[in-house]
């Protein structure tokens, strides 16, 4: 199971992506580390896109970062669920 001990900048881990908008789910074969796309729609009927994926460090986040940046997606929230131990 995952833990948030042992969180560095080199470390693997499994975070979770906020945009506000839909991203249709054939964006994660581009997106490398997401496992998940899902789509959610809140109360208020904005649509709000999740992605959920293990990331080996946080340039690779880094990187889906910058390619939802530059496809438009308003950033809503970024979380670290958990440190991926070394195995």
């Amino acid at each position: 199971m995952a833990t948030s001990k042992g969180l560095t900048f080199g470390a693997a881990a499994v975070y979770q992506i906020g945009v506000k908008g839909r991203l249709n789910e054939s964006w994660s074969a581009r997106m490398h580390g997401v496992d998940e796309i899902r789509v959610q729609k809140l109360p208020d009927e904005a649509l709000v896109t999740v992605l959920t994926g293990h990331f080996i460090d946080q340039a690779e986040l880094a990187g889906v970062l910058n390619t939802l940046y530059d496809l438009g997606f308003p950033l809503l929230s970024v979380e670290c669920l958990g440190v991926i131990p070394d195995v």
